[in-house]
């Protein structure tokens, strides 16, 4: 599993240029990819991450990650190539795009609208195809719970589960799911599953939210901390993710 990234404003203040140019607000085209291991482009309230956090699981392998446009603060398209071998059923990294906001009580989430296109293409892939979110107790605290809702588990690919079976298979945004439950270390994940790999995904994550609320004891006086979208590879060659449209909001 993926090592959490915190974000802040601050953060965002610090990379919201590139080549002496702002980039929020602005609508920007394609960058050259970056290939280190904790690089980062920032493109209105997005940081997109390479984050080669598990790399070291690898028996060889690399992963490059590029801007390929960005419109107004809340959109975003980008891609991710990568062969990662050897560490087998282990995560090698999260190449995401994270969105930047201001931490919030759950009980005031209102909607988290958001869209996500996307293709894959590869060999002998086992990857996901994953949002990830985190709330804490507090605004700026330790991340207590974690939020996947995949759209697809490619190759075999499977979730953090405390008994390898789903806990509930609930419909949630007008979809059917598998619902997975175990513990990241002292973090709680809930991992909803996609019944059927959906590449052209609509919905209000705040749907997800309240399911957790109501169905799984989550406190709603949780702070919803972070809101990430990307891939977690496994293993496969000559991969690609191709991310054609993304948005999200948080009001």
């Amino acid at each position: 599993m993926k090592f959490p990234l915190t974000l802040t404003l601050a953060s965002l203040a610090s990379a919201a240029s590139i080549n002496g140019r702002s980039l929020t607000g602005k609508t920007l085209t394609r960058r050259a990819d970056f290939c280190d291991q904790w690089g980062q482009v920032t493109a209105g309230n997005f940081i997109l991450y390479n984050n080669l956090w598990g790399s070291g699981n690898a028996d060889s392998g690399e992963q490059c990650t590029g801007l390929d446009s960005s419109s107004g603060n809340n959109s975003i398209s980008w891609h991710t190539s990568w062969t990662w071998t050897g560490g087998q059923g282990q995560v090698k990294s999260y190449a995401n795009a994270a969105y930047v906001f201001t931490a919030a009580q759950l009980s005031s989430l209102s909607s988290i609208p958001t869209s996500w296109s996307w293709s894959y293409e590869g060999s002998d892939l086992v990857a996901n195809v994953a949002y990830d979110l985190f709330t804490s107790s507090s605004a700026d605290g330790d991340h207590e719970y974690e939020i996947m809702i995949w759209l697809a588990a490619l190759g075999g690919a499977g979730p953090i589960s405390a008994t390898g079976s789903p806990i509930d298979t609930p419909t949630v945004a007008g979809q059917s799911w598998d619902l997975y439950e175990g513990m990241n270390g002292q973090m709680q994940v809930y991992s909803f599953v996609a019944s059927a790999e959906t590449e052209s995904f609509s919905a209000d994550l705040v749907e997800f939210i309240d399911y957790l609320q109501t169905s799984q004891g989550m406190a709603d006086s949780q702070y919803l901390t972070d809101v990430q979208a990307g891939s977690e590879p496994f293993s496969g060659t000559d991969a690609k993710l191709t991310v054609s449209a993304y948005s999200v909001s948080v009001a």
